[in-house]
């Protein structure tokens, strides 16, 4: 067995423990938590606040959220995923009947890496390098880890899939923050500043996520 083999084997062996851990009260939670729309309040909330706290000179902040979600959706989706090709667990013949699938849904043929993942750990891990504080960091990447769990629950990723997610995303992330630093107007508001985000604006993003969260989950047991 060889080492690509080896690998493979024990993302299929996670894939099949954490997939296989699912009740039916749960799924119509980890597909809504997945959706690509189901999270639009915290990105709002988000914008809001760097708007709040600093004016015009927020919009560099806001585009480098934008060029990260776009470098993290690009290098996931249209680049490593079809260089690699390498086929879903929902479309692989060797897991056929082992794989729970919610609501059908099977994706896209090919899935490493996880753009959900990539995507949702870009956006988290920037906000927090932007806005520096303890209590917004412990949510936000609670929320980026859901996401990249659902992924690996509704049958539609491997565990390894979600990892490289994350890398491309950190990666992106750390590229857009180093672009934020430089040309950013109020670079000491920004970066190395306890000051980038006051307590009351982080309570509302906590809220704001909480509420989102609360809402995701009510919405999936009534009207999934």
């Amino acid at each position: 067995m060889n080492v690509i083999h080896f690998f493979d084997a024990i993302d299929k062996s996670l894939f099949l423990f954490f997939n296989g851990i699912h009740a039916s009260f749960f799924d119509g939670i980890m597909f809504a938590i997945s959706g690509k729309f189901t999270w639009f309040p915290l990105y709002a909330a988000v914008i809001y606040v760097i708007v709040e706290r600093w004016k015009k000179d927020g919009v560099i902040a806001i585009l480098s959220i934008i060029l990260c979600l776009i470098i993290a959706d690009q290098l996931s989706s249209h680049l490593i995923k079809e260089l690699v090709q390498r086929p879903r667990p929902s479309h692989a013949d060797d897991l056929k009947g082992m794989v729970h699938l919610v609501r059908d849904y099977t994706g896209g043929a090919y899935g490493f890496v996880s753009s959900h993942a990539a995507n949702s750990v870009g956006f988290a891990m920037l906000t927090i390098l932007i806005f520096k504080r303890s209590s917004y960091s412990i949510a936000i990447a609670f929320w980026a880890f859901l996401v990249g769990y659902s992924r690996v629950y509704i049958g539609v990723h491997y565990p390894f899939d979600v990892i490289g997610g994350v890398l491309v995303g950190l990666f992106a992330a750390f590229v857009c923050f180093e672009l934020l630093k430089r040309y950013h107007p109020k670079k000491h508001q920004v970066y190395g500043s306890n000051t980038a985000l006051e307590h009351p604006k982080t309570r509302l993003l906590i809220a704001i996520f909480g509420l989102n969260l609360i809402g995701t989950v009510i919405y999936s047991l009534f009207f999934f």
